[in-house]
């Protein structure tokens, strides 16, 4: 979930970003010009702001807790425990992507994971060269040709867009194991929603690391959107997408980098003021 801003960032951090932003070469940029392709952005700034408020309130300081109580060694067996249990997630939509090779290397790390590596709380796949990979099922329908649709911001799920929008309901209830544990269970206090509980925990407490890449951001939801959807972006493409869908991203193919490092300058220089 996304967290509040924090202060200024170097000249150098600031045009190295700002650059990525025009080329489209990190999965994150900074301050864009105002996008012609956000259609719904009124209702998607309230729900980030909701989504801000929720995160900073109840759940990030749970996140924060579990870090207290946990060192790192626990937190990346916990997060190779639940990485490995979603593992049917990417091996169906390798398969629905016609990716045989990759669904047969992620059902390779399933097992050996599972059984060597103890219910995937190891992960001697990887010491064996055997590569982790993830997709979903808003990929596949990228590679079957469905267009973005528009960037959404969703109560508590977060950004998505128009087609990403049915990947929850396929990936998160539909092939997701810990939603099918928790279907077919009913215990008391809906305790059996709990293990998509702590997956959620520790996924959040993994981005507190990141939280450094918003210093200096003076507008946190266009650093999100752009960020999001320039990450979707290269999943597609496996990390090399076309220049003209870079471009198409980006929304404007004269971005002038310099305007904008100006004007992050000038965001800073504002903030540094008493």
């Amino acid at each position: 979930m996304d967290s509040p801003p924090m202060p200024n960032i170097s000249t150098a951090i600031s045009r190295l970003a700002l650059v990525a932003a025009g080329a489209a070469v990190l999965a994150g940029c900074a301050t864009p010009t105002p996008r012609r392709d956000d259609p719904y952005e009124q209702f998607n700034r309230r729900m980030y702001a909701f989504n801000d408020f929720a995160d900073r309130v109840a759940i990030r300081p749970v996140a924060v807790g579990y870090r207290k109580v946990t060192n790192e060694t626990s937190r990346r067996l916990f997060s190779n425990f639940f990485a490995n249990i979603h593992s049917p997630i990417t091996i169906a939509n390798d398969l629905l992507q016609w990716q045989p090779r990759y669904a047969f290397t992620q059902t390779s790390r399933l097992v050996i994971n599972s059984t060597v590596g103890v219910l995937g709380f190891f992960d001697p796949a990887s010491e064996m060269g055997i590569d982790a990979h993830t997709t979903d099922f808003g990929v596949t329908l990228a590679k079957w040709g469905v267009p973005e649709g528009p960037y959404l911001v969703l109560p508590l799920f977060g950004p998505t867009t128009g087609r990403d929008l049915p990947a929850i309901a396929v990936d998160q209830f539909a092939l997701d194991p810990l939603s099918w544990y928790a279907s077919s269970h009913d215990f008391r206090f809906h305790a059996e929603n709990l293990p998509q509980m702590a997956y959620l925990v520790t996924l959040r407490s993994s981005a507190i690391d990141a939280e450094s890449l918003l210093q200096g951001v003076y507008d946190p939801y266009v650093f999100y959107r752009d960020a999001y959807r320039q990450r979707r972006l290269y999943k597609i493409y496996d990390g090399n997408p076309p220049l003209d869908a870079i471009q198409a991203l980006q929304g404007d193919e004269n971005l002038d980098v310099d305007k904008l490092l100006e004007e992050q300058q000038q965001y800073e220089k504002n903030r540094k003021q008493p």
